[in-house]
């Protein structure tokens, strides 16, 4: 799913390469803090390598691979607080709120 030069980021890919932020923000919800944080080490070690290969292409051209690059790297976004600051899925003392995104941004 992911180019070449991010063949060690593939394992998370079929979970975390998600194309909208609802996905995302479900993901976050319905993972342990252990996965997150296994994802997000991963990915922060890599984040500027990524965000440089990202920044190489047009984004409105976006070839595919690349894509799932962007898309994991707006996944490491939605983890980052709660791997961060509050150690759980959730923003603390928010009750049974919820989040919903009326747009969001392309690619």
């Amino acid at each position: 799913m992911l180019p070449p030069e991010f063949a060690d980021l593939e394992p998370f890919a079929a979970d975390w390469c998600l194309g909208s932020e609802r996905e995302r923000y479900a993901k976050r919800l319905g993972s342990t803090m252990r996965d997150m944080q296994a994802f997000y080490d991963a990915i922060t070690a890599r984040a500027e390598e990524a965000i440089a290969f990202c920044d190489k292409f047009p984004l409105d051209d976006l070839p595919e691979d690349v894509l799932s690059l962007m898309h994991l790297l707006y996944s490491m976004i939605m983890v980052s607080f709660p791997v961060e600051c509050w150690k759980q899925p959730r923003v603390p003392d928010s009750g049974a709120t919820t989040l919903d995104c009326d747009v969001e941004p392309v690619p």
